[in-house]
């Protein structure tokens, strides 16, 4: 009987230690991908505006090219009967020949830009390697303390003590919004401008739970990878809200500039009646 235990519960830590190897490296790989999230991002966007410099270069060459080619309506046929080749197709040869720097160019901006991700995503490895803070993988699971099947005789008294009780904060974040009177929409601005570091600390709560989870609480891997999933999530609604400072500054530019740069002071500036 003993040995079939013996031999039952090795069976289940070889599970248990196939399956925490499998969350591990789901949990490394989204790990990864949030560090290397802003380089990547960045190099998207620096990629997305070289393409389009590049298509206003060519249609820019277009537009340039075109009165070369209607020019060359008249001289081709006098540089063919000629045989100059000079004056045969000038709109076309001049239209491709700053297409094809355009392309040059672009090439060359985009293998910059990449080499730049590439160190950039070297460097976030690096130093995730040397940062002994992040999500734990030194952490390993005591098997020999933890039981490989339930105990009938063993009764589980559940204490509830008081402690983080994440739900009574949000309940009052959702209430502050809920009774929220501005006392004016600039005070609307600062609070929209200073949206971002909230949500950081929101984000950053959700990072630090994952941390315990997989460090200190007696939880399975997957737990923490829930908590690295939300945390994920909330930091691309930290981008979110980084545009919403310069949206609200550019659909409002008229009315905060009323305020910012009053035209002859803000006593002045109240003759408006607005």
């Amino acid at each position: 009987m003993n040995r079939a235990r013996t031999a039952r519960d090795q069976a289940a830590r070889r599970g248990r230690a196939a399956r925490d190897a499998r969350t591990a490296g789901a949990v490394a790989a989204r790990r990864s991908a949030l560090r290397k999230a802003p380089a990547r991002r960045a190099a998207r966007r620096a990629l997305w505006r070289s393409a389009a410099r590049s298509y206003g270069r060519c249609l820019l060459a277009g537009l340039l090219a075109a009165p070369l080619g209607l020019l060359g309506m008249a001289t081709t046929p006098l540089g063919r009967r000629l045989g100059w080749a000079w004056l045969m197709y000038p709109g076309r040869r001049l239209f491709w020949r700053l297409v094809g720097r355009a392309r040059t160019e672009r090439e060359q901006r985009d293998t910059a830009i990449r080499d730049r991700l590439a160190a950039e995503e070297a460097a976030a490895d690096t130093t995730a390697e040397e940062n002994a803070h992040e999500v734990g993988d030194r952490v390993r699971r005591p098997t020999h303390l933890l039981p490989t099947h339930p105990d009938a005789t063993r009764s589980v008294e559940v204490v509830n003590v008081s402690g983080f009780r994440f739900e009574e904060a949000a309940a009052e974040m959702e209430e502050a919004a809920r009774t929220y009177t501005p006392d004016g929409a600039m005070e609307i601005l600062a609070m929209i401008e200073n949206l971002p570091a909230a949500m950081t600390s929101v984000a950053n709560t959700f990072r630090i739970l994952a941390e315990r989870s997989d460090d200190e609480f007696p939880l399975e891997k997957e737990v923490a990878a829930g908590f690295e999933d939300i945390y994920a999530a909330l930091v691309a609604a930290i981008d979110k809200a980084e545009e919403m400072g310069p949206l609200f500054r550019r659909v409002h530019e008229a009315d905060i500039a009323r305020h910012e740069d009053p035209r002859n002071g803000t006593e002045a500036e109240k003759g408006w009646n607005v």
